[in-house]
């Protein structure tokens, strides 16, 4: 078998067998392939596509290259949550220990932000002395004893999806269908998940412009998850401005942490909180009725528990559980400034994307994984969506180490805010829910 073969195969159009790609990723693995054939391969994948098949040996190939975590008896209860990237996406932090509370087994490897997205590491890193850097042996008895762990992405897991990336990055194969889904799913598996749930976004703020991508792109993720004997729901979400009203690695933390508190009870980020908590439990089997389901688990806020669980998570991890009541132990900013609205009327829009570049401008993202991020600053958005202003009303907040960047900042959030005269109507955040058996309209 030579790979050049290969190539030759999937540039016409022919389908190739599971052997053949076990070959092309033992290749990659052991060096024998050179970088120009994986790359040729790459782009006939990204003109020619894969068949549903093809994506599942694919990413059966890719989870087979490394480690794969296996927590014995709690394998078929544990969960995972991913999402493929948002602003102001903090339902990760506020989802996990709510499940976790409600006694479900949480096992979450996490990446960092790369562009204009946050990444739940960074985030979770503002907190002083959290450790995300757990071994595979760490994560499992720490989700055994607490119930939750989260931790960052280990090269020991599916490392030919690492080394595929490297390449698809440097020759525009990126946005591949069958390359995202199986990358996404391989991590999910290899990381020991039986149920898994995917936030699949669309819109400004996220890498999928339109529903009809995050629908395809779901389908064939939760198609691969069947082939592949895991239960997979993909929840398609609206990114079309940022979640919540922090943007920015520590105020994200706050704000989840008031979340947890039980002090935001409305709003895009509990209503995405609860729909995805109230999917894990009916996907597990613990209840068979939604209004139940999200009736237990605001209970489990009100009353405390979800907050108890997120502390004893950052007790495990190392971190300080002090600034659950005390937010001043987080890096503080030097400079607060408020900006006001200029006309009278309803917030119609705030883009997401413009938000995450004027974030990222202050220091709160990066271009490369290994530049350095500033926790401290970010945006905070005093109007959402639908909110009436007043001229002069503070319509959202920067929180910067720098006048310069703050000007620049300031100048991409006036951009971003769509103000007129008339009430905007909005859909619900959740567009679709897609599982293997039926697809749901919201």
């Amino acid at each position: 078998m030579r790979i050049v073969d290969l190539i030759e195969k999937k540039k016409k159009g022919s389908t190739l067998s599971k052997k053949e790609i076990n070959f092309l990723i033992n290749s990659l693995m052991d060096g024998s392939a050179p970088d120009y054939q994986l790359s040729a391969w790459l782009m006939a994948v990204y003109f020619q596509g894969l068949t549903e098949e093809e994506t599942a040996y694919l990413t059966e190939a890719m989870i087979a290259s490394g480690e794969i975590i296996d927590f014995g008896e709690l394998t078929d209860s544990i969960v995972d949550k991913h999402s493929t990237g948002g602003v102001g996406d903090k339902v990760t932090i506020t989802l996990i220990p709510l499940l976790a509370a409600a006694g479900v087994p949480i096992a979450k490897l996490s990446g960092r932000g790369l562009g204009h997205t946050g990444g739940t590491i960074d985030k979770l890193e503002s907190i002083p002395g959290f450790n995300t850097q757990l071994c595979i042996n760490e994560l499992i008895e720490q989700v055994k004893k607490i119930n939750v762990a989260i931790g960052a992405q280990t090269q020991n897991l599916t490392p030919a999806d690492g080394k595929l990336y490297a390449l698809r990055d440097v020759t525009a194969t990126v946005d591949s269908m069958p390359l995202i889904a199986s990358s996404v799913v391989s991590k999910k598996i290899a990381s020991g998940a039986k149920n898994i749930i995917l936030d699949v976004k669309y819109g400004s703020g996220a890498f999928m412009k339109t529903a009809e991508d995050a629908i395809e792109l779901s389908k064939l993720m939760v198609n691969i998850g069947k082939l592949l004997n895991k239960s997979i729901t993909a929840v398609i979400t609206s990114m079309e401005e940022p979640l919540g009203r922090a943007i920015g690695n520590s105020l994200e933390i706050i704000e989840s942490i008031e979340f947890l508190k039980g002090n935001i009870k409305k709003g895009d980020l509990a209503e995405l909180t609860y729909s995805f908590a109230t999917i894990a439990l009916m996907q597990i089997g613990l209840y068979n009725d939604k209004s139940e389901a999200e009736a237990y688990l605001k209970e489990l806020v009100s009353s405390g528990k979800a907050i108890e669980k997120f502390k004893e998570l950052i007790i495990a991890q190392n971190g300080n559980p002090e600034v659950i009541d005390n937010y001043d132990l987080f890096d503080l900013p030097t400079y607060k400034i408020e900006c006001e609205s200029k006309k009278n009327g309803y917030v119609h829009n705030i883009d997401a994307y413009k938000i995450a570049y004027a974030c990222k401008i202050l220091g709160a993202g990066r271009d490369k994984k290994s530049d350095p991020i500033d926790y401290s600053v970010g945006i905070y958005l005093n109007k959402k969506s639908g909110d009436n202003v007043n001229k002069g009303d503070i319509l959202y907040t920067i929180y910067s180490n720098n006048p310069e960047k703050t000007m620049l900042a300031q100048k991409y959030c006036d951009e971003a805010f769509v103000i007129n005269e008339n009430r905007p109507y909005h859909n619900s955040l959740i567009y679709k829910i897609i599982r293997a058996s039926e697809d749901d309209d919201v």
